[in-house]
């Protein structure tokens, strides 16, 4: 066991990022989306590094952000220091898979839907509930991954979608059973870093470059 509230392993070409906070369903507080970020930036400079899986210590993927935090002051100033986050995700330069493995709820269907592509488990369940107590779903985020009605419905009913309709709407590009969703999403990842030298890299540039942005400047 480890205290760190990420653990990251590398191997031929790929490294797999894990959320490690179980007892709290891997609930984005501010110190671990502080050492997410800080751990992709070490990838971003890593030159054996050519894809990303995500990953998370089971049984959820993510709840969203920690809601003990949200409880401790104003919500908006809390979710203005989250958005050098979202951007370091979102931006992210190389390949990034999300290995969904539970519950991605809220800001962790975001943290899902900000990775280039996602795979998940049939254990998987995705929305963005948080809408119920006021809080804002992120719409043009998940428009970026699905059809634009598909999205209005999640971002207005706050409903939740099981594995199997998150792969009808576009949200998740393929299924898999639980004990072999790693395995399937490192495949992938080594077969990008298998791509010639840069290919990987400048394409997701590319995919940036027509991002729309997350917040308005």
């Amino acid at each position: 066991m480890t205290d760190a509230l990420t653990i990251l392993e590398e191997a031929e070409g790929v490294a797999v990022l894990t959320l490690n906070r179980p007892t709290k369903r891997n609930a984005l507080s501010r110190a671990l989306r502080e050492e997410l970020v800080a751990r992709l930036d070490v990838l971003e400079k890593s030159d054996s590094v050519r894809a990303v899986v995500l990953a998370a210590a089971p049984p959820s993927f993510c709840a969203g952000f920690d809601r003990s935090e949200l409880a401790g002051g104003e919500m908006a100033e809390v979710f203005a220091d989250a958005a050098a986050y979202h951007n370091r995700v979102y931006t992210f330069s190389k390949p990034l898979i999300a290995a969904v493995n539970g519950p991605a709820l809220g800001g962790g269907c975001d943290l899902a839907a900000m990775c280039d592509f996602r795979l998940a488990s049939i254990a998987a369940i995705f929305g963005q509930p948080q809408v119920r107590f006021g809080a804002a779903a992120a719409y043009e985020l998940m428009k970026g991954v699905m059809a634009p009605g598909a999205a209005r419905e999640m971002c207005l009913t706050g409903r939740t979608y099981d594995a199997a309709e998150a792969l009808q709407i576009g949200l998740v590009n393929r299924v898999v059973e639980p004990d072999d969703l790693l395995d399937t999403a490192c495949g992938l990842a080594r077969e990008i870093a298998l791509l010639p030298e840069a290919m990987a890299e400048s394409t997701k540039r590319g995919f940036v470059a027509l991002q729309a942005p997350l917040f308005d400047t």
